[in-house]
């Protein structure tokens, strides 16, 4: 049975990083899923692909898959860049202003 070991990207649509702090392990499905031919939902019949397990740390996700016999492979989180432009709303509004307000 495998695994991956990995700490989620944050939401795109929100601006925080509630989900984003913790590890997660999630099974690999190892059959692929099937389309059912009337309604069009696709079904497995593998129920651990279902399973997310989250984690503190990579550390303990790495030692409860050890414990239990789970090959997994840790998946790195991508760094962000700094998203910091100089200024803000407020110097739109700057008394020191050096261009005009155009709008």
């Amino acid at each position: 049975m495998s695994a991956r070991i990995y700490k989620p990207a944050r939401s795109t649509t929100q601006s925080g990083n509630a989900r984003s702090q913790h590890w997660v392990l999630e099974y690999v499905a190892e059959t692929a899923r099937e389309v059912d031919p009337l309604m069009g939902w696709t079904s497995s019949a593998d129920t651990q692909a279902q399973v997310r397990l989250r984690f503190p740390t990579r550390a303990a996700a790495m030692e409860y898959a050890e414990e239990h016999g789970i090959d997994a492979t840790v998946l790195e989180p991508h760094s962000r860049k700094p998203n910091i432009r100089p200024g803000g709303y407020g110097e739109n509004f700057a008394t020191n202003r050096r261009a005009t307000w155009t709008h």
